[in-house]
């Protein structure tokens, strides 16, 4: 449905960033592999015609919010309430209050406005999301509450996630984690990193089984939302497409998604399969074992694109242990360490076939999770060097 999309070593771009919690975020970059025929067909223009378009997939009911009803969850769109921002345009955090409408269930939201402009492929994204959240419902996918449909407003409005993105806790200092008993301050654990893996293979599991298979195709670490348990959630279904079905291997599409994400086979042909997902998930797994992101070009030239950087010391049981983040100062288990850069390991084989589907992932995930009371009391404080000891 929506589209943007990414590209190795090409020169002619268009940069632009889209995600619904995080202060910033990886760009992305779009560029046609192939001439596309515009789509002729009428895009809906008000709230009759997308239900009508949502027809027997709506199996989750959405509210029809009008743009007035919007200020006043927003405040008016007050500046001080503003989560993010980027191409598409600016997220507000609101609140749905009973009195707004009879009927109505209190919640906090994140209210995703997309540009002004109304541009054709500004709406198709606004559209795919309202189609793919309105019939997909899991506990690792964000809610959507309901949409804005109004004049030349698009609106998507979500469940609220207090933690923002993982790429937010992972690499902006905004993102503090203080210890509730020390009362100090730490990187994400790795058991939370370790969590919040499962908790997003989960979800693309979901998809990639559900009746009609769903390929993500932007899944990166600004799209994954965290509750306030650092439960992981897939937000952006901008981007999001129907899978293969029948005797089909694969569907053609412009290539779509975020430098350094991408699997190497779709950039070069354009065939998406839920193995370009799984390509993605070592990636963002990539990212929680290492503490760096997936592009960081004030690294070294060769360190540069985190997937080619690390794929050869992946299957090296000594030298993975040296690109662990050196924030984590060796605390975490070396067994869990060496099995998740394992499975890293074989989400991004060049070969696509050769991957892992995900359910298997997250049967190989199960077995590296640590209970919340194990990480609670797994550290201690010594007073006399002021250090954190296991």
């Amino acid at each position: 449905m929506g589209n943007c999309c990414c590209m190795w070593n090409l020169s002619i771009y268009r940069i632009s960033s889209s995600n619904a919690h995080a202060k910033s975020e990886s760009p992305k970059v779009e560029i046609p592999l192939q001439i596309e025929k515009k789509e002729n067909r009428r895009l809906p223009s008000n709230p009759r015609e997308v239900e009508d378009l949502r027809g027997d997939s709506a199996s989750n009911p959405l509210i029809v919010f009008s743009y007035s009803e919007l200020k006043i969850i927003t405040d008016n769109f007050r500046q001080d309430h503003l989560l993010g921002g980027g191409g598409f345009g600016s997220v507000f955090k609101g609140f749905v209050s009973k009195d707004l409408r009879d009927g109505i269930q209190p919640i906090q939201v994140a209210v995703k406005v997309h540009d002004g402009d109304n541009s054709h492929q500004g709406h198709r994204e606004w559209l795919a999301e309202v189609i793919f959240l309105g019939q997909l419902s899991h506990p690792n996918l964000v809610k959507l509450v309901g949409y804005c449909c109004e004049d030349e407003h698009r609106v998507l409005i979500y469940e609220y996630m207090p933690r923002g993105s993982v790429e937010s806790n992972l690499f902006s200092s905004d993102y503090p984690h203080l210890h509730p008993i020390l009362g100090v301050l730490l990187p994400v654990p790795w058991s939370t990193r370790m969590k919040i893996a499962l908790g997003a293979a989960k979800g693309l599991a979901f998809l990639h089984d559900a009746e009609k298979p769903v390929i993500y195709r932007d899944f990166k670490t600004s799209n994954i939302l965290l509750d306030q348990e650092y439960n992981a959630k897939l937000s952006d279904f901008g981007l999001a497409k129907d899978g293969p079905v029948g005797d089909k291997s694969h569907v053609s599409t412009r290539i779509m998604g975020t430098y350094g994400y991408a699997a190497p086979e779709y950039i070069m042909t354009g065939h998406l399969t839920p193995r370009s997902d799984v390509y993605s998930f070592g990636v963002v797994l990539l990212e929680l074992i290492t503490g760096r992101k997936s592009l960081d070009k004030s690294r070294p030239a060769r360190e540069q694109v985190l997937a080619d950087w690390a794929l050869p010391l992946l299957n090296e049981k000594k030298k993975v242990l040296n690109i662990v983040d050196p924030r984590l100062e060796g605390d975490y288990p070396v067994k869990a360490v060496h099995k998740a850069s394992m499975l890293a390991y074989h989400c991004l084989n060049r070969n696509p076939k050769a991957r892992p589907l995900m359910r298997d992932i997250v049967d190989s995930l199960e077995p590296l999770q640590v209970s919340v009371e194990v990480l609670t009391t797994s550290l201690s404080w010594t007073a006399n060097n002021g250090t954190l000891v296991t």
